[in-house]
């Protein structure tokens, strides 16, 4: 018999979250599917999500399981390509190829093809991490112009606080300066800009972690935004132990019983994705009802307490995010972010929808 623990992936939050990005802005949609689809399946995503005008993934391999699986939406590479050699399957297979630095520039020449390709060129206003900076664009884009690689060119840049207080203006106002110099498509908007900041939707969106199902806001539950849980991962108690008061549980003793108590043991470790980092108290769903882990994770199991739950046995079931418990607060518990939980998600996990 298989080991209980599984994540169920609801495709149809997936759709309705797909469609609550396309009922807040008029621009096309670009949805993020990197990183295995934020640990959802690349393939059964990009499925559920056909009705988004393109798929952004980061490698050229998942771009061309997507092309070969017979996609046909506008495929972009966020961190363009990383030799001349990737030129040859970008003209293959049409990819569009995000262009952030010099280097790049030098790659286009490899381009095989005569109708040319789209490029999305990112530029640095304030994150500091990919870009050209604003005040080398013009130059950039004097050499697109007259390279005979290039067929279309689309401005893109990234915001670093559109989910702080602080936001985004910053960004845009010197996005929008610089932009202004040219009458090109525009792309800003990632899943927190998208939902606050209608001003930044541009021509082009790029909804990642609202898609799945979580908010991109501290302050804001994903319930509260409209958003539908996608992935619930779920497992079995396998063992139930009474112990005593000032007896310890786990891996150092980090758990300290001040009473009798009643535990369950669930099969589900960090070797499963489930962050090692997590404290005691970090919620967790035993037959519906809502208790708190105790102790310190293992590669394959972890401890709840079950003092409060007089039903929960061996086989009842264990939601440790999903449907009931949002995996954002599963996060915040841990002293992560839901990305990390969701991407972490390990290969030995059977996903299903």
């Amino acid at each position: 018999m298989p080991r209980p623990i599984q994540a169920h992936i609801d495709l149809s939050a997936l759709e309705r979250n797909l469609h609550l990005a396309r009922r807040l802005t008029g621009a096309r949609i670009m949805a993020a599917i990197k990183a295995n689809a934020y640990g959802h399946g690349t393939l059964r995503v990009a499925e559920a999500l056909q009705a988004a005008d393109g798929f952004a993934v980061l490698d050229i391999a998942e771009a061309v399981r997507l092309r070969e699986a017979g996609f046909r939406q506008v495929i972009l590479l966020l961190e363009g390509v990383f030799s001349v050699d990737d030129m040859k399957l970008v003209a293959e297979y049409d990819f569009d190829i995000v262009l952030h630095c010099k280097q790049q520039i030098a790659m286009l020449d490899a381009y095989p093809r005569r109708d040319g390709l789209k490029l999305w060129l990112k530029v640095n206003s304030g994150m500091n991490r990919l870009g050209f900076m604003p005040e080398d664009v013009p130059a950039v884009m004097s050499q697109l112009k007259s390279h005979s690689a290039v067929r279309e060119v689309i401005l893109m840049t990234h915001f670093a606080n559109a989910d702080k207080a602080d936001g985004v203006a910053a960004q845009l106002e010197c996005f929008n300066k610089l932009a202004g110099s040219f009458n090109l498509p525009r792309s800003l908007a990632n899943s927190a800009a998208l939902l606050r900041y209608p001003a930044t939707h541009g021509d082009w969106v790029r909804p990642g972690i609202m898609l799945y199902g979580s908010s991109p806001f501290a302050e804001n539950s994903a319930q509260e935004l409209g958003l539908r849980p996608v992935m619930t991962l779920a497992s079995e108690i396998i063992s139930v132990t009474e112990i005593q008061s000032g007896e310890h549980v786990g891996y150092g003793g980090l758990f300290c019983a001040d009473r009798k108590m009643r535990i369950g043991v669930v099969a589900c470790g960090y070797a499963d994705g489930y962050p090692r980092h997590a404290p005691t108290g970090t919620p967790v769903l035993v037959n519906g009802q809502r208790t708190r882990t105790l102790g310190r994770v293992s590669m394959d199991m972890l401890s709840v307490d079950l003092s409060g739950i007089p039903d929960a046995k061996v086989n009842s079931r264990v939601i440790l995010w999903g449907e009931g418990l949002p995996v954002d607060e599963v996060a915040q518990a841990a002293g992560t972010i839901s990305y990390e939980l969701l991407c972490a998600l390990a290969a030995r996990v059977p996903t299903v929808s």
